[in-house]
């Protein structure tokens, strides 16, 4: 079985506003809506476990029921932190016996099914695997406000989303650093966890179409490219 996993607890603060951003309603549904319907098309994964806060799970739980979601779904409590919404859902899966385990922000709606397929299908073969955007400008370090230096732009890609890993490995990888003590605010993704294990991480080509909701202009863009009909 593959499970997708969708951290859903965080409070969106850097767009603002009283509601958070997954459950901004676009074109008649909340974000996150959107963005469990292009995971459901995805014909490898079989559940989808949405993490969320506390007092947001029984109020979504309900209006999620009104949606007709085709496969199942598996509401967990989130974390404070990203990570922590991770790790609460995989021990919520455990009694699954989950192969893959692909996890998706909630605020990337425009994720096709073609990308989450092909990134599950390299997990399957290799162990783990992202979806990353090569990047187009020249890329500088900074330090106090000056240049330190110029990175070699054809080695530096931008990480998107989904991520998948065999379901074992992303569990080892969770503990390994608990242990370590690796503060949960410094691990903004789940590739950073399995890096730490000198584990070989695949790369799938993403593209500037998937996506992430983090700002107004990002909100402006998602709604605009609903208008063009980029998502059913």
């Amino acid at each position: 079985m593959n499970i997708a996993i969708i951290p859903a607890a965080g409070t969106g603060s850097r767009l603002g506003g009283s509601v958070p951003k997954q459950f901004i309603e676009i074109a008649g549904a909340p974000i996150l809506i959107h963005t469990i319907r292009q995971i459901e098309a995805c014909p490898e994964i079989d559940l989808v476990c949405v993490a969320l806060a506390a007092e947001s799970l029984a109020d979504f739980e309900r209006r999620a029921s009104r949606f007709h979601l085709r496969k199942p779904l598996r509401f967990v409590r989130g974390g404070s932190e990203r990570s922590e919404s991770i790790r609460n859902a995989l021990e919520a899966i455990a009694d699954l016996s989950p192969d893959i385990v692909a996890v998706h922000d909630a605020v990337r709606p425009f994720v096709t099914p073609e990308v989450i397929s092909e990134v599950v299908r390299r997990a399957q073969a290799v162990g783990a695997a992202i979806v990353a955007q090569p990047a187009t400008d020249t890329i500088k370090e900074v330090e106090a406000g000056f240049i330190k230096g110029t990175l070699e732009r054809h080695r530096i890609y931008r990480a998107q989303t989904p991520q998948a890993f065999q379901y074992e490995l992303l569990c080892r990888a969770n503990a390994d650093a608990r242990l370590a003590g690796v503060p949960p605010d410094s691990l903004t993704d789940d590739a950073m966890l399995v890096e730490r294990l000198g584990v070989p991480i695949a790369v799938v080509e993403g593209s500037a179409g998937n996506l992430k909701i983090t700002t107004r202009e990002d909100l402006a863009l998602a709604k605009l490219m609903f208008e063009q009909g980029q998502l059913q």
